[in-house]
């Protein structure tokens, strides 16, 4: 079963591996006691490495805020496209 984890949760578990790893751990074993696969860990790594937790709290806000926008965006031109065929009589 997969697992979601939180930005803050994640940044957690990248401090513990930097914590590991400096204990001369490998970054497999690191892993397999974290519970996540090789390929997660380097794409949280380079999503959120050297990053700290209110970073990684206003880093979500600016995506769900980005998210918000383009929605709007796109309702909005689709309204100025339904206005322009109906002043064109084309409906």
């Amino acid at each position: 079963m997969k697992k979601s984890y939180t930005p803050e949760q994640i940044i957690g578990l990248l401090r513990q591996s930097d914590v590991m790893v400096s204990q001369g751990k490998s970054i497999t074993e690191v892993c397999r006691q974290l519970g996540i696969p090789d390929a997660t860990y380097y794409k949280w790594r380079k999503a959120y490495g050297g990053m700290k937790i209110d970073q990684a709290r206003r880093l979500k806000e600016l995506e769900l805020e980005n998210l918000r926008l383009k929605r709007a965006v796109a309702d909005l031109t689709l309204d100025k496209l339904i206005l322009k065929e109906a002043a064109k009589g084309n409906f």
